[in-house]
């Protein structure tokens, strides 16, 4: 049976996954790079043509956990899968069940649409490491994660 606490986002969720967000940079070291604002994440969700979905984990009526995720694609399989962008339960609630909620939900959501994989990342030092291997997730060491992003993103982007 589906946890009764974990349910898809809703509108009127957005304000508390948005301080949600704010508090998973803090606990990330990184409070100054997030610059997330209400009216985008609700255009992601919500707007004309949503790529971006998510979950919510609600306890005595209030957001205490969340997962955002999209959808990826493997050539090597031949289908989707979910790439989770986010995952965070208030520092109080974890240890209650509300992260393996989500993302038993999540795997659900895989399972029940045919999609090859659910995957995310997570900080080398992040202690929910010994959580997600206890749950049989293997961690892809041998790939290392690029990004670009502001001056060298536009400069490459000038080169199209």
């Amino acid at each position: 049976m589906p946890d009764p606490r974990v349910r898809r986002i809703r509108p009127e969720d957005v304000d508390a996954v948005v301080k949600l967000v704010y508090a998973l940079a803090e606990f990330e070291r990184a409070p100054g790079e997030c610059h997330l604002e209400a009216p985008q994440l609700h255009s992601a969700l919500f707007g004309p043509a949503p790529a971006l979905f998510g979950h919510v984990a609600e306890v005595d009526g209030a957001v205490g956990g969340f997962a955002l995720w999209f959808l990826n694609f493997s050539t090597w399989r031949g289908t989707h899968g979910i790439y989770l962008e986010d995952l965070f339960v208030r520092a109080e609630l974890r240890g209650s069940g509300l992260g393996k909620a989500l993302l038993a939900a999540l795997a659900a959501e895989c399972v029940d649409k045919g999609y090859a994989r659910l995957e995310w990342s997570v900080l080398n030092w992040n202690p929910a490491v010994g959580f997600y291997r206890a749950l049989g997730a293997v961690g892809q060491d041998e790939w290392t994660t690029y990004r670009l992003t502001d001056d060298p993103l536009r400069a490459l982007a000038a080169q199209a």
